[in-house]
């Protein structure tokens, strides 16, 4: 299909100056953890990836617990629950369930970095669900399929085990679950929702996918890409490129299915249920024709899928509360999980 570049592509997005400078700090951070050898300097980088603790208190109306699934392979959970519910929906008795997976580009941050901290804890507040942010393996250490093995093994848990959890609240319906995540976790979102179709959950039903800003790719280079790729350091394509290189198996190229999810090795998902979809795109975006050509391939696959795309706001916007277009996504959240919920 054609690909045409936003016109004002060229343009620079209006950031604060702290913002931008945060962004570059990190990107500097991500690239010079990145080594030629495709190891990645953890100890470097954890330097700047803040972490924080669960809170057994309330903070911002929100507590937040951590389970543990398997040990062996550090598979956790931090488990999100507001504590002061505010709503004129006919769903007060009953909260639906996000299980969010984080961005990082498969290879960077966790549960417990203190930008996700923060975001999931907003989740939960503002929309209002119970969120359970996962924590799974990294790349290059654990390659593909491992994150997707990991998403799956958490619903399970979900469907078979969480009653066990003494945090879990009862309002928590599980009838009405989505899968979430940013960047990286958009992919796992999409890629776990296809997967979860060969297991039979008891107690847990689908109901929605939140991709947003997705984290998909290919060989070839858009337009989006050469145009964006000085604007938004964090998805440049010497930091995109390595990424997949560490994540995908040795020896694959980024049209592997895990990457070009409608490309010419794709896997046909003409019949297999995918829940209604919400794709998440920004105009300053690099990898918007990619989240763009993935929402088209699931309205070309007679998927339920909507887009959601804001002009001005560049990859990760969400993390920064300085930037006015974070409520207006809080808000196309919110109704997306509503719409879906009132369907179920």
């Amino acid at each position: 299909m054609p690909d045409s570049g936003n016109p004002e592509a060229k343009a620079s997005p209006n950031l604060p100056w702290t913002t931008r400078l945060l962004m570059t700090a990190v990107a500097f951070s991500v690239d010079v953890s990145c080594r030629p050898n495709m190891t990645f300097n953890r100890r470097l980088f954890n330097l700047v990836d803040l972490k924080c603790s669960a809170s057994s208190q309330p903070k911002n109306g929100v507590k937040s617990s951590d389970i543990v699934i398997d040990s062996g392979r550090n598979l956790w959970f931090r488990l999100y629950t507001p504590t002061n519910i505010v709503t004129e929906t006919s769903t007060t008795s009953s909260l639906p369930v996000i299980v969010y997976f984080h961005g990082g580009g498969f290879v960077l941050l966790a549960a417990n970095s203190k930008r996700f901290d923060e975001h999931c804890r907003r989740l939960a507040k503002e929309i209002p669900a119970v969120v359970i942010s996962v924590n799974y393996r990294l790349a290059p250490e654990n390659r593909y399929p491992s994150q997707y093995d990991d998403g799956i093994d958490v619903l399970k848990f979900i469907d078979s085990k969480i009653s066990t959890v003494e945090d879990f609240p009862d309002c928590a319906d599980l009838k009405r679950c989505f899968v979430a995540g940013d960047s990286a976790g958009g992919n796992l979102a999409h890629n776990v929702a296809v997967r979860a179709n060969d297991c039979s959950f008891s107690n847990l039903k689908l109901i929605g996918v939140i991709a947003i800003q997705p984290f998909f790719g290919g060989e070839e280079r858009t337009q989006s890409e050469e145009d964006l790729n000085d604007i938004t350091p964090l998805v440049s394509l010497k930091l995109t490129d390595w990424m997949w290189k560490a994540f995908l198996p040795e020896g694959s190229d980024r049209d592997h299915p895990a990457a070009n999810t409608f490309g010419k090795n794709a896997i046909d998902i003409s019949g297999v249920d995918i829940p209604a979809t919400m794709v998440i795109v920004g105009g300053f975006d690099p990898l918007k024709v990619w989240q763009k050509r993935h929402y088209e391939g699931l309205k070309r696959h007679g998927k339920e899928a909507y887009l959601i795309e804001y002009p001005n706001v560049v990859h990760g916007f969400y993390f920064f509360p300085e930037l006015h277009q974070g409520s207006l996504f809080i808000d196309n959240v919110r109704n997306f999980i509503q719409d879906q919920s009132a369907k179920s």
